[in-house]
Formats: structure tokens, C-alpha cells, sequence
């Protein structure tokens, strides 16, 4: 399966689960994740919990479940690195958020790269 192709086409919802250093789980809905190469995606975040878990634990899972069905994958995800408030981030984004608000204008974003490990059906073991 060409993920990058997938997610350019698949609606529905994605969900970012991390854990901090004791692992206390955090799952937090997040959209597509954006392929910077075959092996390497990432998601645009704000300072929250999903970013202080993953100072603590690099590792995530990123479940995507297709709109009307139980269609979908789990990307098993090692977070390599972040850059805070990159320019590349207003060129990626797919939303914009004008209107949002102050406080979400001056919050910092965070651009967290990770290199995908795995990846399996959203049912299933992939056998």
C-alpha cells in the first residue's frame, strides 16, 4: 500500500496516541499525518500533552479509521525530531484556522517528525 497515496484519498478520523515516561496513555484526534518522505511523516501539534509525552517517549501510534466502515491502518510511529514553529508548517497545513482566536495565534507549534515502524490493518494482525 503506498501510504502517502492512502491518505491523500481516505476521509475519516485519525487518532495520536502517546504515553508519557510512566505509560500513562493519551489519545488526542489528529488529521492525516504529512508524508515528508516514504518512511517519515508528521503532524503539526501544539504544546499539549501529546507533545510532553513524546519529550518523555518517543513512541506513538497513530490509528486511522475510514468514514462509514471499519476500514483503516495503525502507523506505529518513533518520533526522530521537532521543530518549533517551522515555516514549514503554514505551508503544509491543510486547515487554516483564521478566526481561531488570539491565544491560538500566538501559541508555538510543533512540527514532529517520525519514522514509521509499522504499519497493520485497522482490524486484524495483518496476517
Amino acid at each position: 500500500m503506498n501510504l502517502e497515496e492512502y491518505f491523500e484519498n481516505a476521509r475519516g478520523v485519525g487518532v495520536l496516541s502517546t504515553a508519557d515516561a510512566k505509560g500513562k496513555v493519551n489519545a488526542a484526534i489528529y488529521g492525516r499525518p504529512h508524508f515528508m518522505d516514504e518512511s517519515t511523516v508528521a503532524f503539526i501539534a501544539s504544546d499539549r500533552l501529546t507533545h510532553a509525552n513524546l519529550k518523555k517517549n518517543p513512541f506513538a501510534i497513530y490509528l486511522f479509521k475510514e468514514e462509514g466502515s471499519y476500514k483503516g491502518c495503525r502507523l506505529y510511529l518513533m518520533k526522530t525530531h521537532e521543530e518549533e514553529n517551522s515555516p514549514l508548517i503554514e505551508k503544509i497545513r491543510r486547515k487554516k484556522y483564521k478566526g481561531m482566536g488570539r491565544k491560538y495565534d500566538m501559541e508555538s507549534k510543533f512540527l514532529i517528525y517520525f519514522n514509521v515502524e509499522k504499519v497493520l490493518p485497522l482490524i486484524g494482525d495483518g496476517e
